[in-house]
């Protein structure tokens, strides 16, 4: 490197910093052939040149997958180091931060498979090998596997306080070059990184690969066997009528994020929807364009199904299933509907970022029942969407709220097609302007658009007629009895979140109605026009307008309540912050006074409120749990129903946890419970809520939060695993659960907590860690098999 390696180290000494390299780890297919006992691993013989050849597939894969997979991969990877697939591993790590809320520019994209398509490629992009020298035993990655070989982390307690976890923590990108200061100032920091060290038949597996070159050409994935259904799908797609490229462009622009699987297919075989320059018969020449709304720079634009090829993680993962029966559906809702297409829109900014422009021709009834039939799919969408980790949605979200939706059925005035059509101007948002270096249209142009909306819709609300309770129901979309994304909880988990079916937990602060054109603004902000590269403009402004968003949201849940209360809830949800917002968005408040549904009995309107949505629903719940706990409509019961009862019963008193007690506890934590010698358990999540005042604050920091908010957190605990990040694992036997959880709702303070983790935790510290993550993971594909993916630990808890 240019600067001094000195001087370089002491311009960093005392800053948090990060290292990436391959996080590594378990044999192939321990869990497919029984697990294998850890000491018959401690016994090899130091020497990885007596390894035979090795085969990457076979041999090494499953290792990356567990201990590297499990840290690099996605938009978040430490140093874009993207292990999950043989081209991640032969592109490398750079020093360029994907998450970089600070700068001025908008970064250049670096999207695998897209932006550059080959290694030599990305070298001129700023990417170094990890790999390179691996037959002479100086690849980085084999340095940063002996270093841990000859560092190993204590094997009790939390880690030393060097280590930097936070996720916005500085990160260094050591190379080849740097690699001796790197070691002499950081011994413990070898690879998998603030993690135990990997067994000794693992490390003899992963050296001896390196040594022999790290050969990755048995890689080939297995043949793919959608070919015939691909090739109905890509012929509807590529439909040459008007009416049919329109229907395609929407399909596109909201599958564009999707894994989309095919009926009949195996289970870990997924494809991308891409815009392609050339034809069905083709081989795919995907358009690099870096939203899907974007111009294509082409005359001819065709819809093709390209195979997804690295590992599936959890927190990318976001399923659409393709089938017969949805191409059907798609030709009820968009084919057969009368209705002329006289010209395509064009892909001008102004026009394209605005699907009430581009898509108008299409019945906005078809479009939202569209929405409706994967609701979970599109919501789970701005968290796992482009963003991949969700923080720009998320900053401006609760902790814990219920999603519900307007009955299509009904004729909800901005539902109907001369509505929209008059409002198209004032729908527009804020991606449309890209990566750019000035605010001040979201305080002028845009705010006042989103005021003139809430002003019509204002005087359409106060015309309306009254309802009662009961009747005012039928406008909460019941699913029609069977679709259980009717009803969706959101967790927030600080920086990542989830979307699970159904209402659960206990009944929540804040709950959101949702209507055809917020949900399609949602989709476009966060998913369609958010780029991950942008600049700081881009993502400020992206999360100012979905303050806007969130509380449309919720204002149509409060149109359901007295109007004499709504104002003192709606302050209440958040303290302090209204007051704040108030100041830079006057927004219309006449409507809170319109009295639209009568018939409340109690003092507590807001859970009345809650019950009869719960008896508008209750046909869809029970649909809903069983796809949390398995991913379909039949799941298998434990053998032991009373062992089931009996744990159920216990860890329900936890539930009941509020205020301080939760103040040391993590997001989200794994819990197994040991049933027998067997390895028969259960599994359950428990979940922090916090609560908080200033969770859309722009002037203050939301982590700052004082007592009053602490003493309002709570906990929800669920038979099933929550979430894409896990925070901490415990482990507890079936003969002391009782004792688990009587520790638990006694956590008084930091020393109670202390001595709780000292009995059940297992720390990063921990020998059983990687067994335990493992066991975890399995779990997770035994629930949900299509649904799940490798879990990130980047965010494990040093308790």
């Amino acid at each position: 490197m240019a600067k001094s390696l000195s001087a370089y180290w002491r311009s960093i000494r005392g800053r948090a910093l990060f290292v990436v390299a391959a996080g590594l780890g378990l044999f192939a297919l321990i869990h497919l052939f029984g697990q294998i006992a850890h000491d018959e691993f401690t016994h090899v013989e130091d020497d990885s040149s007596a390894v035979p050849p090795v085969s990457y597939q076979q041999d090494i894969r499953p290792i990356l997958n567990r201990r590297c997979v499990v840290c690099h991969s996605c938009y978040d990877a430490p140093c874009q180091l993207k292990l999950s697939s043989p081209e991640g591993i032969e592109r490398g790590a750079s020093e360029e931060k994907v998450y970089q809320p600070k700068r001025l520019r908008a970064m250049a994209p670096t999207r695998l498979f897209i932006d550059a398509d080959s290694t030599a490629a990305w070298r001129d992009r700023g990417f170094h090998s990890v790999i390179e020298q691996a037959a002479s035993g100086k690849s980085l990655m084999h340095r940063l596997l002996d270093l841990k070989k000859q560092h190993p982390l204590p094997a009790t307690g939390r880690l030393p306080d060097d280590f930097t976890l936070d996720i916005d923590r500085d990160q260094l990108c050591v190379s080849n070059d740097d690699f001796e200061d790197y070691a002499a100032e950081h011994p413990l920091w070898g690879m998998p990184y603030a993690m135990p060290g990997l067994h000794d038949h693992e490390w003899h597996l992963l050296t001896a690969w390196l040594q022999q070159g790290a050969p990755i050409n048995d890689a080939a994935l297995p043949a793919a066997q959608a070919g015939g259904q691909i090739r109905q799908w890509e012929r509807f797609l590529n439909g040459v009528s008007n009416k049919q490229r329109l229907v395609s462009r929407y399909l596109y622009e909201h599958l564009f994020h999707a894994h989309i699987h095919f009926d009949g297919t195996p289970q870990k075989e997924f494809y991308r929807l891409v815009r392609s320059k050339t034809p069905p018969g083709e081989a795919i020449d995907e358009i690099a364009s870096l939203r899907p709304y974007d111009d294509p720079g082409v005359t001819e634009v065709y819809y093709r199904l390209r195979r997804y090829t690295p590992v599936i993680v959890a927190k990318n993962h976001i399923v659409y299933r393709l089938s017969p029966q949805r191409l059907q559906r798609y030709r009820e809702l968009f084919i057969e509907p009368s209705y002329e297409v006289s010209s395509l829109p064009s892909y001008q900014p102004e026009t394209a970022a605005n699907p009430f422009k581009v898509f108008a021709a299409i019945p906005p009834d078809s479009r939202y029942r569209f929405l409706l039939d994967e609701a979970r799919f599109f919501i789970e969408g701005f968290i796992k969407g482009p963003v991949c980790r969700g923080q720009i949605a998320l900053n401006v979200i609760e902790d814990h709220f219920w999603v519900l939706f307007f009955d299509p059925d009904q004729k909800v005035f901005t539902t109907q097609a001369d509505f929209l059509d008059s409002m198209s101007d004032y729908l527009r948002i804020p991606s449309e302007r890209g990566s750019h270096l000035n605010l001040l249209p979201i305080w002028t142009d845009y705010w006042k658009r989103q005021k003139q909306y809430m002003l019509t819709k204002q005087a359409y609300f106060q015309r309306m007629s009254t309802h009662t309770l009961d009747h005012a129901m039928g406008y909460i979309w019941d699913g029609e009895g069977s679709n259980a994304n009717a009803a969706l909880t959101v967790f927030r988990h600080f920086d990542s979140a989830s979307v699970a079916y159904g209402l659960v937990g206990e009944p929540p602060e804040t709950a959101w109605v949702i209507d055809y054109p917020l949900f399609e603004r949602i989709h476009y902000l966060l998913v369609a026009g958010f780029n991950v590269y942008g600049n700081v403009v881009h993502q400020l402004s992206t999360r100012i307008f979905m303050d806007f968003l969130r509380m449309e949201g919720e204002d149509h849940f409060l149109a359901f309540l007295p109007s004499s209360r709504r104002k003192a809830i709606r302050d209440s949800w958040y303290r302090g912050i209204r007051e704040e917002l108030d100041v830079l968005f006057d927004a219309p408040m006449d409507w809170l006074s319109a009295d639209t549904v009568t018939g409340y009995q109690s003092g507590d309107v807001q859970q009345e409120l809650y019950d009869h949505i719960r008896q508008r629903t209750t046909e869809v719940l029970p649909r809903g749990d069983m796809l949390n706990l398995c991913g379909r409509q039949r799941c298998t019961q434990p053998a032991d129903a009373s062992v089931k009862a009996r744990v159920d019963a216990a860890m329900r008193k936890i539930a009941g946890m509020r205020g301080m007690a939760l103040h040391d506890f993590p997001e989200v934590s794994f819990v197994r419970v040991n049933i027998d010698d067997k390895g028969h358990a259960l599994v359950y999540s428990i979940v922090r809520n916090k609560a908080y005042k200033n969770v859309v604050s722009l002037l203050s920091d939301e982590r700052e939060r004082d007592m009053a908010d602490i003493e309002r957190d709570t906990v929800t605990v669920v038979d099933w695993l929550v979430g894409s990040y896990p925070n901490f694992f415990f482990s507890v036997d079936l003969e002391s659960v009782e004792n688990f959880v009587a520790h638990c709702v006694a956590i008084d303070g930091t020393q109670s907590f202390e001595t709780f983790i000292e009995l059940y935790g297992v720390r990063r510290t921990d020998t059983r860690f990687w067994d335990m993550a493992d066991w975890f993971q399995q779990q997770y594909a035994i629930q949900r098999p299509l649904y799940s993916g490798l879990y990130d630990l980047s965010r494990y808890s040093n308790l």
